[in-house]
């Protein structure tokens, strides 16, 4: 090889190739010597260029996708509900994130740690679009009337969900709103959680529905509260 490399060192090429490698999931760092095709050298490079590997992280997660966590998925829905209303809030569909990861993913990724907070770089882009307090506009959880915090199901951003046990509900006449605005869709559920009636209005299901659930369940569920007024009964989780 030492001949060959004094006989055409003038047209031997040194390269550093720092790219994704999707077979391992990993950013490949190498610093390479080639005549042409022919491979003279090829090992691993101890400093790769930061900026280098940046931008092959990067391409990884174009490659890959977004790595979402329940957890972030559930806010993404919240995120998406909001939207639904308010077309200000970001659209964080993976489409419309990956064709922007240059300009709210890039700050947060280190080429040197060659690790990437993808939940604190996305919220932070989100906040900084304008969007913020989907806490308290898209709440995780309502309150109900027995004290239960139950949380809210966004699967269906455009139809949010809560899945309550009946009992739980009495008295109340005004069926939750996200935000004071958007009625939630509700599952009432029987003592063994299984849904026994979907409304939007409780006040009507209180007056025309109740009196059959009352008649089909109480027999099933004897120790369970079954009041004759569910307007004026106490509500209870037990």
């Amino acid at each position: 090889m030492g001949e060959i490399e004094a006989l055409y060192e003038d047209r031997i090429v040194d390269e550093q190739v720092v790219q994704w490698n999707a077979r391992d999931n990993s950013v490949l760092a190498r610093r390479r010597r080639r005549l042409g095709a022919l491979l003279i050298e090829d090992k691993p490079m101890a400093r790769p260029d930061p900026d280098k590997v940046k931008a092959a992280m990067l391409e990884g997660i174009r490659q890959r996708g977004l790595p979402w966590t329940d957890e972030l998925s559930d806010w993404r829905q919240r995120i998406a509900f909001l939207r639904g209303i308010d077309e200000s809030w970001p659209d964080l569909s993976d489409k419309a994130l990956l064709a922007s990861v240059d300009d709210w993913l890039a700050p947060f990724v280190d080429g040197g740690s060659k690790r990437i907070d993808f939940a604190a770089a996305l919220k932070l882009w989100c906040r900084g679009t304008g969007s913020g307090g989907s806490d308290s506009l898209a709440p995780t959880h309502i309150e109900v009337p027995s004290g239960s915090r139950v949380p809210i199901d966004y699967t269906n951003p455009a139809e949010p969900t809560l899945s309550v046990r009946l009992q739980e509900m009495f008295g109340l006449t005004d069926t939750p709103r996200i935000g004071g605005k958007v009625p939630v869709l509700i599952h009432l559920l029987s003592p063994a959680r299984r849904p026994v009636q979907v409304t939007r209005d409780l006040a009507s299901f209180w007056t025309n529905g109740y009196k059959a659930v009352k008649a089909e369940l109480k027999g099933r569920y004897p120790r369970h509260y079954w009041p004759d007024d569910p307007l004026v009964a106490e509500p209870t989780a037990g």
